[in-house]
């Protein structure tokens, strides 16, 4: 949700590639009267428009496998022929299925080797098609975790190293056997340059990173959700279990407190947005719950977040910010 046209177009307008988040679009807009598949397409397409309006380069839409309405976001980007689909929250073993243009590139988002070789194994049997790309997120991530609850606790930074390494093995079999490569990107944590020049060393392609990009002049959330980043200590990063049932990395406030002491918000589902949610035995709404964040209302909402957001101190533009990573990659390679 905080990741909209203002901050997609300003990322790749830097050459890197700036992606939409899916997830929430038609909630801010005036889409009024319409059902939630009606007015998330909608919302989508016109981020995607606003978004290519104010970039030449190419731009990315990341929808969560987890929707209710999948098939149909995944429509939408396909119709305004976005660059990049990217993936995740679950397996998108189907996603070959709704994309026929080998233009649009499809990246699948993965938490283990295994999830990895399923999906080039499913995608070359049914589709004739491997992924153009596979993200290896770890469990220092932010947001929703493909970890147990346990394995994110006891995970040492190291993990996504070892993940990325085994990840390289998979790709570099199906490349080796269909004659192509299978990037491999890193993310999870992922802070500084030397970061992104260690796993470059490893042998991944590219990083994603997402917490570092909150905190700048152009992100689409508002102020208050960034002062939540740059007023957070190491302590306030917390684990919680999601209505989605996926552990869910957030910055602790007084809701969160609350979740945590078991209260309940008291909700009516307007959303029916995840399949996994069960609305009549969760604590919270998480639809609501993002969206009051997004808006600045803290006392119903909090803030997701990488592990390291606490080490973000200040607001700078885009484009310093990938400045200042790329030199501290260059200088650490």
């Amino acid at each position: 949700m905080v990741s909209g046209p203002s901050l997609a177009s300003a990322v790749s307008n830097t050459g890197a590639l700036g992606v939409l988040a899916a997830v929430g679009s038609g909630e801010a807009g005036d889409y009024k009267g319409m059902g939630v598949v009606e007015r998330s397409a909608l919302g989508l397409r016109d981020m995607i428009r606003k978004t290519r309006s104010a970039t030449p380069n190419p731009i990315g839409v990341n929808i969560m496998c987890a929707l209710t309405n999948y098939a149909s976001l995944v429509k939408v980007a396909v119709d305004e022929h976005v660059s990049v689909i990217i993936s995740g929250a679950g397996l998108p073993l189907k996603l070959p299925s709704f994309v026929s243009s080998r233009e649009i590139k499809l990246i699948p988002i993965v938490s283990s080797a295994r999830a990895a070789n399923l999906i080039c194994k499913v995608w070359k049997a049914k589709y004739s098609r491997l992924p153009d790309a596979l993200i290896v997120e770890g469990p220092l991530a932010g947001g929703h975790l493909g970890f147990a609850m346990s394995d994110i606790v006891a995970s040492p930074d190291s993990e996504l190293e070892r993940l990325v390494t085994e990840v390289l093995k998979v790709t570099a079999e199906y490349g080796q056997k269909n004659n192509c490569k299978i990037p491999v990107i890193a993310a999870g944590g992922i802070f500084d340059g030397k970061d992104i020049a260690r796993f470059l060393k490893l042998g991944a392609s590219g990083v994603q990173m997402g917490s570092r990009f909150v905190c700048t002049d152009e992100c689409d959330a508002s102020p208050e959700f960034k002062n939540e980043y740059i007023n957070a200590k190491p302590e306030d990063i917390v684990v919680l279990h999601s209505p989605v049932k996926m552990p869910l990395r957030v910055i602790r406030n007084s809701f969160v407190e609350k979740i945590q002491n078991g209260a309940t918000a008291n909700f009516e589902c307007r959303y029916h947005c995840l399949f996994t949610c069960e609305p009549d035995k969760t604590a919270y709404c998480i639809a609501k719950t993002l969206l009051n964040a997004q808006r600045g209302n803290f006392d119903s909402g909090f803030a997701p977040c990488g592990a390291n957001a606490h080490k973000i101190d200040k607001i700078v533009p885009v484009r310093a910010l990938v400045n200042e990573l790329v030199k501290d990659a260059e200088n650490t390679l």
